[in-house]
């Protein structure tokens, strides 16, 4: 999928704009048209709510009739019946509250339906700037959306709603946009030349791997050298930590006050670092440094519980990136986890704008924000990446990508999507390892590259 995205604040401006335009009838007739294709048989169930989402349920139940469907448009349950298709027009985008009551149990009937199921703009009960489920929500199998689409449709709760999405823009010309599906075609890559060598990939020091934590670094290492970092040093905190890893041999293990004083185009910090006074000044050494940085994990939790590794953040004028899940989130917020969820790109936005960081909140559609305040939603990725090390994995492919001079929002966006894309290529929805991602990465970055 690809496409702008645009706040719900947004499309109303959108509409406003439109002035006389036709629109609902453009959206029923949209509506209508995807709905005759969908339908098995010509029995088709019309949910229609009371506003404008309502309206446009109307105006495609009109229109199927005049197509010899048998329609039947209600916003109480009907009786039971076979349909070829339910039509979900109950409450669109502008929905501020739970559904509850007879509302509740008309979601409760078109669950139990087995035909396809058409939400009109987004299912009924998903918040659409944050994909929230406000008391119950449909879950469609096919949702049209009208003018551009929504965070909610993409995000949290969303996408297990939506099922596929179609987005119909009303013929309309869009404003111009500040939020995007992530997706490598909105950026340049660099092809390399046959006229290359080592130095020009660039050398990335990983700085992890406490006792009992050391394959969190070594998995990102192994990651920065697949996705074509030319020199990786990794520094271990273990006193015991192994001379060489046997599985990536080129790695070149250090102590960290080494790695770190190597010269250097990148620098992760984080995974498996730990939580003590030694890691805390090795974040502080990180923080710094003029060196492009990916900040991860316990280096997160580290700047959340420090006032002054917070502000050193916040005034590094070299890229930064932030690898936040919704915890960590919350706790560099000084939030709660719920909070965090209930409006993922408000809390991605306040991260990246207090800490003047590129910024990734985790999780199932993340979120992406530019220190220019430019976000994206990322479409890729499935359950089968809910295992551990997973994470690690991400900030050695960033790490790889900022010591090959990629910006830093280019590098979070590139890395995000392909990290998920990797894991889609591999199958789901479990089952799926950290390190099986490395090699999958690796083919479709060369993929990329090579097209």
């Amino acid at each position: 999928m690809q496409g702008p995205i645009y706040l719900t604040a947004d499309i109303r401006r959108i509409e406003q704009a439109a002035g006389d335009a036709p629109l609902m009838q453009r959206a029923g007739a949209a509506a209508a048209d995807l709905a005759a294709n969908l339908c098995r048989g010509k029995d088709v169930l019309v949910l229609a709510g009371p506003g404008n989402n309502g309206g446009d349920a109307r105006i495609a139940a009109k229109l199927l009739e005049e197509r010899f469907f048998r329609v039947t448009v209600t916003d109480r349950v009907p009786p039971e019946k076979t349909w070829g298709l339910v039509i979900d027009g109950l409450f669109g985008i502008g929905l501020a509250r739970p559904i509850e009551g007879e509302y509740a149990k008309l979601v409760e009937y078109t669950s139990r339906q087995t035909c396809p199921i058409l939400a009109i703009d987004i299912p009924s009960g998903i918040q659409s700037d944050s994909g929230r489920v406000l008391g119950c929500a449909i879950r469609a199998t096919h949702t049209i959306t009208f003018i551009a689409l929504k965070p909610g449709l993409l995000t949290l709760d969303g996408p297990d709603h939506c099922g596929e999405i179609k987005v119909d823009a009303l013929g309309l010309q869009l404003p111009a946009a500040s939020a995007w599906i992530a997706d490598p075609s909105l950026f340049s890559l660099k092809p390399r030349p046959r006229n290359f060598h080592k130095g020009m990939a660039g050398s990335l020091a990983i700085l992890g791997g406490a006792a009992g934590m050391t394959g969190a670094a070594l998995l990102a290492g192994r990651a920065a050298l697949k996705l074509g970092a030319g020199r990786v040093y990794v520094g271990l905190l273990e006193e015991r930590a192994p001379a060489v890893d046997m599985l990536a041999p080129e790695l070149m293990l250090r102590h960290p006050d080494d790695a770190l004083g190597v010269d250097l185009d990148a620098l992760v910090i984080g995974p498996g670092l730990g939580t003590g006074e030694r890691a805390e000044t090795l974040v502080g050494a990180a923080l710094a440094s003029e060196i492009p940085c990916v900040l991860d994990a316990d280096a997160l939790n580290l700047i959340s519980e420090n006032t002054d590794l917070r502000k050193a953040c916040a005034k590094r004028s070299a890229d930064t990136l932030l690898t936040p899940h919704p915890a960590e989130a919350a706790r560099l917020l000084g939030s709660t986890l719920a909070t965090v969820q209930e409006d993922r790109v408000k809390a991605a936005r306040l991260l990246a704008e207090n800490l003047n960081a590129h910024t990734v909140l985790k999780g199932n559609g993340s979120v992406l924000v530019a220190r220019d305040g430019h976000w994206f939603i990322n479409d890729t990725g499935n359950p089968g990446m809910a295992s551990a090390g997973m994470g690690d994995v991400l900030a050695g492919m960033l790490g790889a990508l900022l010591a090959q001079r990629y910006p830093g929002e280019t590098a979070l966006v590139l890395g995000v999507h392909l990290h998920g894309a990797a894991a889609d290529a591999l199958g789901g929805p479990a089952g799926l390892t950290a390190s099986e991602l490395i090699d999958s990465s690796r083919k479709i970055w060369n993929s990329w590259l090579r097209s």
